[in-house]
């Protein structure tokens, strides 16, 4: 099962949610109100389908060189699920990071131009050379680290909105455009801090390898229990951001304001009490994995707003 293998080098379920957010945006916030608003968008359904695969292909391209870097203290954190050089081999692994990023950039580089917009060819180019200076420095250095992973993230939704909107804003239509700008703005926030916070837990749980190998993240330098609390601390940002956020332009909508309540709300209150006396790697996973599960939920609200702006 060499295929399975190579799919779990390359995160295969984060990136199928990369692409879930990323249609989302298009399909569920952008097009709906396209009629109804005037939203005008530039990408076909199939150069849509290009800078989906571009930004898949610079992710993948990100997990497997963290991987052929991490691969000293992944024996130590989790050897069951060691792929470097056990199933693939290090040089096959970086013979497919190249490749991966070649592509990715060369389909940004391709993109920009159909859209008349060259220079946005350089946003490819930055997350890829992010991703691989992570992987070989920053991932030493605490928080920054954790930051640089999470700004991809935000920048791969929004990617979307800098390819569909800016090229059609034109002075009609500026204040509809700059509207769904500001939206797909406020999500990608939003995909920063969760990520944040989930890339500090996961450094909670993997402070014995992390330790080992010398990698400098909080945790290691602090110790656990310090880094936990900041942890905590960091996780009641998106509580109140997004509280602020519903409260402020949302409250009108008992739907919505229900959906962010109960779908991420509570579960990033439950995150943080869980967070403030955690000590064991399983109850770090735990939260990772409500996390994750937020980021899911936290997405799909964009469903709800076909019913907000009707």
């Amino acid at each position: 099962p060499q295929m399975i293998h190579f799919l779990n080098l390359i995160r295969w379920k984060n990136l199928l949610m990369i692409a879930l957010m990323q249609y989302l945006i298009k399909y569920a916030l952008l097009l709906p109100f396209k009629e109804s608003h005037g939203v005008l968008t530039s990408l076909s359904d199939f150069n849509f389908f290009l800078l989906v695969l571009a930004t898949l292909l610079i992710a993948a391209g990100g997990y497997i060189i963290n991987d052929i870097y991490d691969v000293e203290t992944d024996k130590i954190n989790k050897p069951n699920k060691l792929i470097i050089n056990k199933h693939i081999t290090e040089n096959n692994a970086t013979a497919l990071f190249m490749v991966f990023n070649i592509i990715g950039v060369g389909i940004g580089f391709y993109l920009a131009n159909g859209i008349g917009k060259a220079g946005f060819f350089s946003i490819f180019f930055i997350a890829s050379a992010l991703l691989y200076v992570y992987s070989t420095s920053l991932k030493q250095i605490a928080v920054v680290g954790n930051v640089v992973v999470s700004i991809v993230v935000a920048l791969s939704i929004l990617l979307v909105g800098i390819f569909e909107l800016v090229p059609a804003i034109n002075a009609n239509n500026k204040a509809v455009q700059m509207t769904f700008i500001n939206i797909i703005r406020d999500y990608a926030i939003f995909a920063f801090l969760i990520n944040l916070v989930r890339e500090m837990v996961k450094d909670l749980e993997d402070i014995e390898g992390d330790q080992k190998a010398g990698i400098q993240t909080l945790p290691v330098l602090l110790g656990r229990e310090r880094a936990t609390k900041i942890a905590f601390i960091v996780s009641l940002v998106p509580i109140l951001s997004i509280t602020y956020y519903v409260i402020t332009y949302l409250f009108k909508q008992q739907i919505v304001v229900g959906y962010f309540l109960i779908l991420v709300v509570a579960p990033l209150i439950y995150v943080s009490l869980k967070l403030f006396n955690a000590q064991q790697k399983t109850q770090y996973k735990h939260i990772s994995l409500v996390l994750k599960l937020v980021m899911l939920s936290g997405m799909g609200s964009i469903i709800i707003y076909n019913f907000i702006l009707k």
